[in-house]
């Protein structure tokens, strides 16, 4: 992946276009009122200029008296480089990143001379391969835009920039001026995502200003970067309908602001105080259905469910057969949490919790199991230090090869150790893992790969969650040696939980396995 030193996250790309109508004065005005709004919201902007040399751009036959809208509406604003070096100066006076978007080879050359940040490929010039390859040969960061480009165009560009080491963003656009609602494909912010996911996707947008419900609904499928035209109203000066003034653009980042907060956070937050409250006003407690001794174990017959739930009360949902008093209880006396004490399997109780956790790593990870699979279960100081000390590894083939899926939860640590006669290499499917070899550290992300050979010792651990693959020879039981010598001392049923598929109704059934070494856990930070 293409180091991105250049941050494309929440860049606003306000265009200039030819809406300074020819004129410095205006054009200095569309950018000092537009600074004056980003100024407010606190946010990273990079005003943008469109360069056409048109003594060349444009054909002979048309350098006078051309019908065509678009020459007329190009010539009848044009600026020379020293205006343009005025509006410029301005832009970087006021704080705001400077872009360029140049329309053929020459003006990609006076934009970098010019010191403009950024460069960007219009939608109209992303298949415009001479000019592409000046572009990427330039030096700065570009943004492209995909209007109306097939996904083998897209595909084409982001190899091409790719190949030459260009830090780039892509832009979703729709090349109609102004876009009607049917035509906005939204969506294709999120394909565009997951098809390249370690690059920026932005929303180039071209709607009616006064619609802000775009800008949010973009927010929320992950669009990082932004970019609309801008311009100044005047008593003979009029917009056009995809253009924003100054007040538009406010009320845009205000939108774009309120989205940001209606999404919130992508990790799963913990409940509020007024949430837990509520929630807590809502749900059943456990109460006793009879009085209760001092050392019974609690049966179902017993309690009863009902609300309102108190303040450290066993609510419903903790309920399970196996807990024990620690005192006495009267008839309709809650059952406190510390009432009771746990008299189930807590090793099993852990590993099944562990269990759901893999499962939804998997999940985030979009990895697909079949209907047939071994899972393995490394516990090695006991089931109950299983979610800090240990992996599950899912065996797809065991033959002169071997392929096996290893998963880590966030925190988990696997002991040093060897192996006397398999070669291993692990590939990162999803997160982060950290491997030491032979003392040696080394930090891997999705896609690398490492050999570990027969006798090097190797521990592994991760902060994010981990899946990766472990494609080797042949593995044989008994064929891991530890540094801690108490693990080798385990049988290896003492230290392993094998099942079939996820072990539903296996897990139940497995011996006391998870009686840990009378041993405390190694220091974390020893390896």
């Amino acid at each position: 992946m293409i180091d991105q030193d250049f941050n494309f996250h929440d860049l606003f790309i306000l265009d200039l276009a030819n809406n300074h109508q020819g004129s410095v004065e205006h054009g200095l005005g569309i950018i000092q009122s537009t600074a004056e709004v980003i100024k407010r919201h606190q946010v990273r902007a990079a005003i943008k200029f469109q360069f056409r040399q048109l003594d060349t751009f444009i054909h002979t036959d048309h350098q006078s008296n051309s019908e065509l809208k678009y020459i007329q509406r190009f010539q009848s604003t044009r600026l020379d480089q020293t205006q343009f070096q005025t509006l410029l100066n301005e832009v970087w006076a006021q704080g705001l990143l400077a872009m360029c978007t140049p329309f053929d080879e020459e003006s990609v050359n006076i934009a970098v001379d010019m010191g403009f940040n950024v460069l960007k490929v219009a939608s109209c010039s992303a298949k415009d391969w001479p000019l592409l390859e000046e572009i990427a040969g330039a030096g700065p960061p570009v943004v492209c835009s995909t209007g109306g480009l097939t996904l083998e165009d897209i595909d084409n560009v982001v190899s091409f920039f790719q190949h030459r080491a260009v830090q780039f963003a892509l832009m979703h656009c729709v090349s109609v001026y102004p876009t009607p609602d049917p035509l906005m494909n939204l969506n294709q912010i999120q394909m565009l995502r997951n098809r390249y996911p370690n690059i920026p996707i932005g929303w180039s947008t071209h709607e009616n200003p006064g619609d802000t419900v775009p800008v949010q609904i973009a927010v929320a499928l992950g669009a990082r970067l932004f970019e609309r035209h801008i311009g100044l109203e005047t008593e003979t000066i009029k917009l056009n309908a995809y253009s924003s003034t100054s007040q538009q653009v406010d009320t845009w980042l205000e939108a774009y602001h309120r989205a940001k907060e209606l999404c919130g956070s992508k990790t799963r937050p913990p409940a509020s105080e007024v949430e837990q409250s509520s929630l807590d006003g809502l749900r059943r407690g456990v109460f006793a259905k009879r009085s209760i001794k001092k050392g019974r174990e609690l049966t179902r017959d017993l309690v009863y469910f009902a609300m309102p739930y108190v303040e450290g009360q066993m609510e419903s949902g903790a309920w399970k057969e196996g807990y024990t008093a620690v005192q006495d209880m009267t008839p309709d006396q809650p059952v406190m949490r510390d009432a009771v004490e746990i008299t189930l399997n807590q090793g099993l109780v852990t590993l099944k919790q562990a269990i759901h956790e893999v499962k939804a790593l998997l999940n985030e990870a979009n990895i697909q199991l079949g209907s047939e699979f071994k899972v393995e279960y490394s516990h090695h100081y006991g089931l109950e230090n299983f979610r800090q000390t240990g992996a599950v590894l899912i065996e797809c083939i065991n033959r002169e090869y071997c392929k096996k899926l290893v998963i880590q939860l966030p925190g988990q640590r696997h002991p040093s150790h060897y192996h006397a006669r398999k070669e291993e290499t692990f590939q990162i499917l999803f997160g982060i893992l950290h491997v030491n070899i032979d003392g040696y550290p080394r930090i891997l992300h999705p896609g690398e790969t490492i050999l570990i050979l027969p006798g090097v010792w190797h521990s592994f651990w991760t902060d994010t969650g981990v899946v990766f693959e472990e494609v080797s020879t042949t593995h044989y039981n008994n064929d891991s040696f530890y540094a801690d010598k108490r693990i080798n001392k385990l049988q290896r049923s003492e230290r392993k939980t094998m099942v079939d598929h996820w072990g539903r109704f296996q897990i139940a059934q497995q011996p006391a396995a998870e009686k840990a070494p009378e041993v405390p856990l190694p220091d974390p930070h020893a390896q």
